[in-house]
């Protein structure tokens, strides 16, 4: 009388070190596609305070002064060029983020640099049609062409 139940042989050394590395695979491509980018346009501009560190292409030097504060509450944006403080209005939905006229205060600028800096950081700000947030803490700004105008980073990032 034949039987039909087979011995069972033992896993291969690759089968046993595969199964736990495609299980973790599997796993972490799950997690990241759960999270996407990881960033969310929901998350919320509002609250911190904005510091800005790139204006178009060229790098601001760290110490910079100039930043925002969004507060949804009021519509209001306001904050620091620099020199002067500076307020305005603002409108957001999805991505799209809208910056009315900007007002400031009209305090001499010791530093030339730093009075052309506040004239080209109002101007990126009124120019504002879009932002993406390009990481934890980093806010991107965009122009209606898609073009980065201001790079800013939350808190004491």
């Amino acid at each position: 009388m034949r039987s039909s139940a087979r011995l069972a042989r033992p896993a291969s050394p690759a089968r046993r070190t595969a199964l736990p590395v495609l299980a973790a695979m599997v796993t972490a491509l799950a997690a990241l596609a759960g999270c996407g980018s990881g960033i969310s346009l929901d998350e919320p501009i509002e609250g911190p305070a904005w510091r800005l560190v790139q204006l178009g292409d060229e790098p601001i030097a760290p110490g910079g002064e100039a930043q925002v504060q969004f507060d949804r509450s009021s519509g209001r944006v306001s904050g620091s060029g620099g020199c002067n403080r500076i307020s305005g209005t603002f409108t957001r939905s999805g991505s799209t983020l809208r910056i009315g006229q900007m007002a400031a205060t009209r305090m001499a600028c010791l530093d030339p640099a730093r009075g052309g800096s506040e004239a080209q950081f109002v101007s990126a700000l009124q120019s504002t049609a879009s932002y993406r947030l390009a990481g934890p803490g980093r806010l991107a700004l965009l122009d209606a062409s898609g073009r980065t105008v201001a790079l800013l980073n939350s808190g004491g990032r």
